[in-house]
């Protein structure tokens, strides 16, 4: 019995010095079923500064929602329990090893990668150990940190939140149904979704109030050519319906709009257009100081306050009034 109380002493001694906690920021996307409470927990941090760094005037938060978190890693104690990643779902990094490598290695994207292990840039060093699957929390080790216990998000019943890779038919054959079904319920006039998108998936069509459907026939071509690729998985340096980056997804939409370009970063579009005040759909949207200094991202704009853009999540609608992106707003331009 005492030579484990000093094995535990030792190990409790060397987890003090060996860690001394680096306050850090990152970026968080916001999964299902995670509060204010529950990330400021995971994050050793506090619901207060997390509302203060995002400007949030409540504690509601929503599903690919991305936060700024000012997190201070703290040193491993040991007595009561919580999970812990699996050994046969970390992976060891080594020389020579870059984050997409990994990422394609145990075929998983290099955003899944970078939020799972809270990276913002992408350097990586030997021996640094990376969680590389989402079920990683089998295993159990001790702490004096008490596990925190989400609140359950609401369930509003009938109704079906699309995600990446989802279709119409794919859904619709999910609540038995048919796609013209599911179209007459929620109001569509084509088979265009989007990720975030909330579809009605039960009741009458009469009460149906769905978010805007992007329809409207007057919109330039390169905005119809986003909205055809809406919910495609994020991908560094992609510019293919396999997968994009933003920088890629402004080459491949333009392009297939008939608007020849060249494959530049955001920085080199960025030189290659022109201020305006007031933008109208299919310009240009330019962010900065996200995951590096100066112009960083980029989308196309779609009209009441909305952009759609490559971001972590694959191609998806944002608002420009969303507390992270209208913190890193640079500018509105169009090409020349």
């Amino acid at each position: 019995m005492k030579k484990k109380a000093a094995a535990y002493a030792t190990v409790a001694l060397l987890a003090s010095t060996a860690f001394a906690p680096n306050a850090s920021a990152m970026e968080y996307i916001v999964q299902k079923g995670d509060t204010l409470y529950s990330i400021a927990e995971r994050n050793n941090t506090t619901v207060h500064e997390i509302k203060k760094v995002n400007n949030l005037t409540s504690n509601v938060i929503y599903v690919n929602q991305t936060l700024e978190v000012t997190t201070i890693p703290a040193a491993p104690v040991y007595n009561s329990m919580v999970t812990a990643p699996k050994a046969s779902n970390t992976y060891t990094v080594k020389s020579g090893d870059t984050l997409i490598k990994i990422a394609n290695t145990h075929k998983v994207s290099l955003a899944e990668l970078m939020v799972w292990n809270r990276i913002r840039g992408h350097i990586i060093h030997p021996g640094q150990k990376l969680v590389v699957s989402r079920d990683n929390t089998d295993v159990v080790i001790e702490s004096d940190v008490p596990a925190a216990t989400p609140a359950p998000a609401p369930v509003n019943e009938g109704v079906y939140v699309v995600k990446a890779g989802d279709t119409l038919s794919k859904i619709s054959s999910q609540y038995s149904m048919t796609v013209q079904q599911l179209k007459t319920l929620n109001n569509l006039s084509s088979d265009l979704i989007y990720v975030g998108q909330s579809l009605k998936v039960s009741g009458s069509s009469s009460t149906v109030n769905p978010p805007a459907s992007p329809t409207d026939q007057n919109r330039p071509a390169v905005v119809d050519e986003a909205y055809k690729v809406l919910g495609v998985p994020y991908k560094w340096a992609g510019n293919t319906p396999a997968g994009f980056d933003c920088s890629g997804f402004i080459y491949y939409t333009f392009n297939q709009a008939g608007k020849q370009i060249g494959r530049y970063s955001s920085e080199g579009y960025f030189s290659r257009s022109y201020y305006i005040d007031k933008p109208q759909p299919g310009d240009l949207v330019f962010f900065a100081n996200t995951y590096k200094s100066g112009i960083s991202h980029m989308g196309i704009y779609i009209g009441n306050n909305e952009f759609i853009h490559a971001g972590s999540n694959g191609v998806e609608i944002n608002n420009l009034d969303n507390p992270y992106y209208k913190k890193h707003f640079d500018s509105f331009k169009r090409f020349y």
